[in-house]
């Protein structure tokens, strides 16, 4: 081999370089960090986005970098929408190797104060879109013969209570038994199902929904995220980039956490100067009851 023939490791190894992908809700967000970490390792990518001002943007990126690519403005919910993008894949490549499900959302309420209606509405965010698309991946994976990786974008809130967010989680948790079973299904056509659960990543759609105030500061997140910080997007995309690749060729089924910790820790926090508890300590308690923490006998 000449030096300039040499590849990397990973090159080698991950089987990447020419594959396809579908994302799902991959021009903003998670879904975009994903789509440019898998082009950045030789995927051709495909995506569908319900944003036509990101989608514009990101064709226009592939454009300028000279990336092959298909990009759909369409409503994951729409099954016609993702059939069109399959079809477009078809037509262009004639093969569908990855399949990454991003598109998702919520809202907060309290079970008690929802409606059929917004139930309905978490359903068809959530969990509809994931079924539609795995049906047309699948035949198409199994017709290749390559076998293949469907990758779910999930959420911590699916293993853990969520009060406010029920219907919500309970989606994600059924997109999380769906793979698992699925995973079985598909495993002798070589074709591999798992999960990504993060829990606090800043994407612009989360810090609008939960609010910037809430979770950036540091000892909010100190005492809540036991690495103690937020989560990057590129700490999902490089998860993506494992289980879409042949270095994960003997996992599926399963889902992995870049989450900081919370769910490890999920019931214990660690509090300033009183390490972790399951419980408030003294002085977090007394300011909340009112009591001066200073005042003798509250130590």
């Amino acid at each position: 081999m000449q030096e300039g023939e040499r590849t990397s490791w990973f090159d080698r190894r991950s089987g990447l370089a020419g594959s396809v992908a579908v994302v799902v809700g991959g021009a903003g967000g998670l879904g975009r960090a994903s789509v440019e970490d898998l082009v950045a390792n030789g995927v051709r990518p495909a995506v569908l986005d319900i944003d036509a001002s990101a989608a514009r943007e990101l064709a226009a990126a592939f454009d300028a970098g000279g990336v092959e690519a298909v990009v759909h403005t369409g409503d994951a919910r729409d099954p016609d929408e993702l059939a069109r993008l399959f079809a477009a894949v078809d037509e262009r490549w004639g093969r569908t190797d990855v399949l990454v499900n991003v598109a998702g959302g919520t809202f907060h309420a309290d079970f008690a104060d929802s409606s059929p209606r917004g139930w309905e509405a978490l359903i068809r965010m959530n969990l509809m879109p994931v079924l539609h698309a795995c049906a047309l991946a699948v035949p198409r994976m199994k017709a290749g013969g390559r076998g293949g990786s469907i990758i779910n974008l999930s959420t911590v809130e699916a293993h853990r209570a969520a009060p406010g967010y029920a219907v919500y989680s309970g989606t994600k948790a059924a997109v999380e038994q769906f793979a698992r079973s699925l995973a079985l299904e598909v495993a002798p056509d070589g074709i591999r199902v798992n999960n990504i659960a993060p829990d606090y990543v800043p994407t612009p759609n989360v810090v609008r929904h939960i609010g910037e105030a809430n979770l950036h500061g540091p000892t909010a997140l100190g005492v809540s995220v036991p690495m103690g910080r937020a989560g990057r997007p590129e700490e999902v995309s490089g998860c993506v980039v494992f289980l879409a690749s042949q270095l994960s060729s003997y996992m599926t089924g399963t889902t992995l956490h870049p989450d900081g910790g919370t769910l490890a820790s999920s019931g214990w926090f660690n509090w300033p100067d009183a390490g972790w508890r399951n419980f408030l300590p003294a002085p977090v308690a007394g300011l909340l009851d009112g009591v001066d923490p200073g005042a003798p006998g509250t130590s």
